[in-house]
């Protein structure tokens, strides 16, 4: 049995109980009002937010329903209406918003009010969605535990003690708890995953490129970071990606998606076969207990005709753990030196931020190089490792999610953490090879705390991630949280 709630939330309603996918069309049919779906989740929020502090910067509620009313206006005209139209959507708080307060979690951009919208919450926009306000995230994104100086911490959808994983954490939570239908997020470092696997939910990190960033100061180097959708399920996933996805001029490495992620989802996958990589040889500390729960969900994988084979990749994994954090501090790093650099800002920046810029002034050249060599290298070992195999499993998360109050854990099954990071390692492999990964709900532990699986495939393979992804989805997690 899946655990309920220790979150004092009524039940929600049976329009938020509705998927994404249900919702969209019961508006498109006019079985519902936009001011009815609208007018739902608002009360749900008002209902749920003040125990879990997810939404943050919440539109005003008239000002919301006046649009929601032209909405309903422009449809009675007969006016053409996007694949979102009448769907509220939070815009996770790393992605600009225009006329709306994005502060990136740092008290450095409290009051900042964008003039322009993100290119893919552009498209959220045109699409027909109603944004009703943003979802909470950490200080710049950094460290998958959401919690901030501007709005406070977001607690975990099923336990008030633990936290929610980040950096998409907002957005997880108000998944979970029906507070939105489908929601956007991002991944640098598994910021669509290990939310997603400690909420129930899924979250879908795209293959670099598919969805295009920015705008933004520079357009080449920063790669590894992505947008891309989490849901209830995979389908209305698969709704906002179509959404997100394809080529813009001012995104050079984005590029045309390949046609509808959702239609493609109406023919089943045939099976494959799944290459586990476990804690890679003991590698990776795993806490205990989420090995057994990933192993389980491979076995109901089976049943969809899904062969597993346990896998040990002939690879330096260390290394290609020190070239992940020499190629996050070139980026990261070096977009937040700034504010470093201002004395008046430095002081606002919380430790992880720090240690990023302190650490990125010290690169070379060579070592960046160096750096992207083993990331070339690793890339043609996940070519090689898909030749045989249709999909790498790896656990979503290298431990259970942990005190709300403690920023990370320390040690992860008896070995110690020397980075804010280091126990989310298990995120990196797909990053560094531009893969997409979607993550699976596994279940739960015998303290109630939720974990998930992330199943990877080959750069621009999404559609078949997805598709893996649904052939498994034979519970409905979006039931677990109320």
């Amino acid at each position: 049995m899946r655990p309920q709630t220790k979150h004092a939330v009524p039940p929600a309603g049976d329009i938020c109980r509705l998927s994404a996918v249900e919702l969209a069309g019961a508006i498109r049919q006019r079985k519902l009002s936009v001011r009815e779906v609208v007018t739902a989740f608002l009360d749900r929020i008002e209902a749920v937010n003040p125990l879990v502090n997810a939404i943050v910067s919440l539109r005003d509620r008239g000002d919301i329903l006046r649009e929601a009313d032209a909405a309903d206006a422009r449809q009675q005209a007969g006016v053409e209406t996007g694949p979102l139209f009448g769907l509220p959507i939070a815009i996770k708080d790393l992605a600009s918003t225009r006329g709306l307060k994005t502060s990136f979690g740092s008290p450095i951009f409290a009051d900042f009010v964008p003039q322009e919208d993100d290119f893919f919450v552009e498209r959220i926009r045109d699409a027909g969605a109603i944004i009703i306000g943003k979802t909470n995230v950490p200080e710049f994104g950094l460290g998958s535990n959401t919690y901030n100086n501007v709005f406070g911490p977001t607690l975990n959808a099923f336990d008030p003690a633990l936290t929610a994983g980040g950096s998409s954490g907002g957005a997880a939570v108000a998944l979970a708890l029906d507070m939105l239908p489908v929601a956007d997020g991002s991944d640098f470092g598994g910021s669509l995953r290990n939310p997603a696997a400690w909420n129930n939910v899924y979250g879908f990190r795209p293959s670099q490129g598919l969805v295009p960033g920015g705008p933004d100061f520079e357009v080449f180097h920063a790669q590894m970071g992505v947008e891309g959708p989490m849901g209830r399920n995979v389908r209305d996933m698969a709704l906002l990606l179509d959404v997100q996805a394809g080529y813009h001029p001012h995104a050079p490495l984005s590029y045309e998606k390949p046609g509808s992620f959702l239609e493609g989802l109406g023919t089943a996958a045939t099976g494959g076969r799944i290459a586990w990589l476990s804690d890679l040889g003991g590698h990776l500390p795993v806490e205990a207990g989420i090995l057994d729960l990933c192993e389980a969900a491979l076995g109901r994988f089976a049943d969809a005709s899904f062969l597993t084979e346990p896998l040990r990749p002939d690879f330096d994994f260390e290394a290609l753990w020190q070239a992940f954090v020499t190629l996050r501090q070139a980026s990261s790093g070096c977009a937040l030196k700034v504010h470093y650099d201002d004395p008046s800002k430095r002081g606002l920046l919380k430790p992880e931020a720090i240690w990023e810029v302190e650490n990125a002034t010290r690169l070379t050249a060579p070592q960046i190089r160096a750096a992207s060599v083993i990331r070339t290298s690793w890339h043609r070992t996940l070519l090689s490792i898909f030749d045989r195999f249709d999909l790498i499993a790896l656990p979503s998360a290298q431990v259970f999610p942990f005190n709300v109050g403690t920023h990370w854990p320390g040690e992860v099954a008896g070995r110690a953490m020397d980075s804010y990071h280091r126990w989310m390692q298990v995120s990196a492999f797909a990053t560094l090879g531009g893969c997409p990964a979607v993550n699976v709900p596994v279940g739960f532990d015998d303290r109630g705390r939720p974990m998930g699986m992330q199943l990877i495939g080959r750069p621009r393979g999404d559609l078949a991630v997805l598709k893996a992804a649904a052939a498994c989805e034979t519970t409905l997690p979006w039931q677990a949280g109320a």
